[in-house]
């Protein structure tokens, strides 16, 4: 296999990293650092109006009425269920092939998550079998807009009117996606937003966002978010200390400005990717991801498929020639040792589990230069080339 190289900027391209956060934090130091260092004489870290600006901007990104700042992604989940009043014996429909955090919020309020399988061309909830999946304790549908596109939410939220089901959107991928012009995090009872670095708007550190239209439901997850606390000292429900910190929302409100770009970025990113493997003649051996009619995706991860279970071979190849690449996910939730009292066999969720044999995520963060891209394509085309065990994935 031939070294490959490639120019940018008069120097030798011959890797390509999977992320690279430093790479967009660097133009932004400046501008962050005077915020810490005013947070920091101001002593004011939780809450105040760093958070209240952040709140509001994301509200107004998304299309929801109201923001409430939270500690994490996967607080958010948990917060969003117990305003929801989901609890003992009730039954959520969810994705197996998703971020532990989605079933394991279901399962701390002594719910029992329902593994669905997925549509094969987005990862994300398969509408069909969402709907078979409904019982008389099915009390909610939490969607995972995987990977930056959007669930079907129009479906979805046709069947859970139908039902009278809650839903709550797990948005932790997909902050500027939107779905038939609507944004997520707009359309269910409750959205739920992660801020973790390497997400398309990411923080510090921990973080999370929960967006929703209603003013009631708003104010229910302040109170939980925030032990349950109303006024200070009294406990109207039992809840949880998940706080945003004053630091990292000034940090993201900084990076909010730049939202847009990012996404636009990767975009093209997407587009680049789509152009290159069709000039190399494996965009359909690799099954290259694309966006849905009616959704603007925003490619939090660009996820290939190598079949004839040669995705891991690949991977390592690619690792040799500093190609970064990640596997989202290798095992799928309903397999996990975690959740094996629920009783999914192998084979129960087919199209999940092929997935979870295919998938490879290759760079898109939005500062990768094309050479970059150019250089990893090639890379996997070479690689693909010289294995005759790779077919078309499923």
């Amino acid at each position: 296999m031939s070294d490959l190289k490639h120019t940018n900027s008069n120097q030798s391209v011959t890797s390509a990293p999977l992320l690279d956060v430093g790479r967009g934090n660097a133009p932004l130091k400046a501008e962050i650092m005077e915020l810490i260092s005013e947070i920091y004489d101001s002593g004011w870290f939780v809450g105040g109006p760093h958070v209240k600006q952040l709140e509001e901007s994301v509200a107004e990104a998304t299309g929801a009425k109201f923001a409430v700042g939270c500690a994490s992604g996967s607080d958010a989940l948990l917060v969003a269920l117990l305003t929801l009043g989901i609890g003992e014996g009730d039954r959520v429909i969810c994705p197996s092939f998703t971020f532990f955090a989605t079933a394991s919020a279901i399962t701390r309020l002594g719910a029992e998550p329902v593994f669905v399988d997925i549509d094969p061309a987005t990862f994300n909830l398969d509408i069909e079998k969402v709907e078979q999946a409904i019982t008389p304790k099915t009390k909610a549908i939490i969607p995972v807009h995987l990977f930056g596109q959007c669930a079907d939410m129009t479906g979805i939220m046709e069947l859970a009117g139908r039902y009278n089901l809650k839903v709550v959107e797990d948005c932790a991928q997909s902050i500027g996606a939107t779905h038939q012009g609507q944004g997520s995090g707009s359309f269910g009872d409750v959205g739920c937003f992660s801020f973790y670095p390497t997400k398309n708007l990411g923080g510090m550190g921990d973080g999370g966002m929960l967006t929703t239209n209603d003013q009631e439901t708003a104010e229910r997850l302040r109170l939980f978010a925030n032990h349950g606390m109303k006024p200070r000292y009294f406990h109207q429900v039992i809840g949880v200390n998940s706080r945003l910190d004053a630091i990292q929302a000034a940090i993201l409100n900084v990076k909010m400005k730049h939202l847009d770009s990012y996404a636009s970025r990767r975009q093209q990113n997407a587009a680049n990717y789509h152009r290159l493997m069709k000039q190399h003649g494996i965009r359909d051996m690799v099954s290259a991801p694309s966006s849905t009619d009616g959704n603007d995706h925003v490619w939090n991860q660009f996820t290939i498929r190598i079949g004839g279970g040669q995705r891991d071979a690949v991977r390592s190849q690619l690792a040799e020639k500093n190609v970064g690449s990640e596997i989202y996910y290798p095992i799928p939730l309903h397999q996990q040792a975690c959740f094996k009292y629920l009783g999914y066999g192998d084979g129960s969720l087919p199209v999940t589990e092929q997935a979870a044999k295919e998938v490879l995520a290759l760079p898109i963060f939005p500062e990768l230069t094309l050479a970059e891209q150019e250089y990893a394509v090639e890379t996997l085309a070479e690689i693909i080339a010289g294995s005759a065990g790779v077919r078309r994935a499923a």
